[in-house]
């Protein structure tokens, strides 16, 4: 029988905004997925989440009513889960809910700030009331109080789930994409390597109005431009090395707009080399990490992106390239299962981030809690 005090959920929205990720596990031993589901978020307040991630006017008053309704939203996701997976919500300990960022100015080196911050939105307040389970959230900035980036905090979950005797390296390509490397001694690097879907999907919506481009299809169409990608690669934030963390601020369409500037390239290409800038963003990341690794898994959206997905396989070789599915998770909920998992390192007093990752003063337990 289940040991229903054991039961989490976790809940990640990403920076992509393609909906929000809930995950019932059962985490008295070794994760178990028991039902999981992605609902979409309204589309007026996908904008307005959008449009909080750049600087902009009555910024407050905007932030306040996205926080309470992304809250509600992500309380209704979780009861509709429950509902569909006939669990009461007295059987769940605490659900994890990352937030959403709206903004991450950790690495100063870029972005040149005194006070290094992060801020998520989800009032877990309403999430709490609304489905009467205890919510974690906030994870990120006890980390950067300590002196670290408040991100990845993923690799300690990988650690924890995907560590083995061999050496291999797990890479989340959401918006933007980060890698963990895993050595067979234990050690863990990890950090941000770059954009992943975000600039992707911003230029196939520009120019067709697809929210995504569905299985690479049409950046397999184009050719990559060298001059665009050798200049995009040439960012400072390429070049820094870990720990170091990014975020949708960064790398927007502004961003890629100055690269463009008096340029006539076909869409398609650009698309192209937008690929392969996330392909050989993530590459200089796992050949850079200390140890060789034998095995790339890949989580995330861009797992589901073929052409992106054989160009890493390309560059990668003769390393293994294979998705999560391989060792246990569906690429599309393992960071909402990370989330569970923090979730409960929070409530048992676990420390949940990995100084070797985040350049931590050293290991502390994250979150807030808000009771039921």
């Amino acid at each position: 029988m289940e040991n229903l005090s054991e039961l989490y959920i976790g809940l990640m929205s990403g920076t992509s905004l393609d909906g929000i990720d809930v995950a019932l596990l059962d985490l008295s031993a070794r994760p178990k997925l028991i039902a999981a589901a992605t609902y979409p978020l309204p589309e007026q307040l996908r904008s307005d989440l959008l449009a909080l991630c750049l600087p902009g006017n009555n910024e407050i008053e905007r932030m306040g009513v996205a926080d309470r309704r992304l809250g509600l939203e992500f309380g209704f996701a979780v009861t509709q889960l429950l509902r569909t997976a006939a669990i009461p919500a007295n059987a769940v300990r605490a659900i994890g809910s990352h937030g959403q960022t709206i903004r991450h100015r950790a690495s100063l080196e870029v972005n040149q700030g005194s006070y290094p911050f992060t801020l998520q939105i989800g009032d877990p307040n309403s999430i709490a009331e609304i489905t009467g389970i205890t919510t974690v959230a906030d994870f990120r900035r006890r980390d950067i109080a300590a002196g670290g980036q408040g991100a990845p905090l993923v690799p300690a979950f990988h650690r924890a789930v995907f560590g083995g005797k061999q050496a291999s390296a797990i890479v989340n390509i959401g918006g933007i994409a980060n890698i963990t490397g895993l050595s067979p001694e234990g050690n863990v690097i990890g950090f941000d390597t770059g954009p992943g879907n975000t600039l992707l999907d911003y230029w196939i919506h520009r120019h067709t109005g697809a929210r995504y481009d569905r299985d690479g299809a049409w950046g397999q169409t184009g050719t990559a431009i060298p001059a665009l990608l050798e200049a995009c690669l040439y960012d400072p934030y390429f070049a820094l090395p870990p720990p170091k963390s990014t975020g949708r601020e960064y790398f927007h369409a502004d961003w890629l707009d100055r690269h463009l500037a008096g340029k006539t390239w076909q869409p398609a290409d650009v698309q192209a080399t937008l690929v392969e800038l996330t392909a050989r963003s993530i590459t200089t990341g796992i050949t850079s990490l200390p140890f060789a690794v034998n095995s790339v898994y890949v989580c995330g959206g861009g797992a589901y992106n073929h052409h992106l997905m054989t160009r890493l396989e390309a560059l990668l070789h003769p390393r293994q390239l294979g998705s999560t599915t391989q060792i246990g998770i569906a690429p599309e909920w393992v960071e909402a299962v990370a989330f569970a998992w923090l979730a409960q390192q929070t409530l048992h007093g676990k420390p949940g981030n990995l100084p070797s990752v985040t350049g931590a003063e050293g290991h502390r337990i994250l979150g807030a809690i808000y009771p039921a």
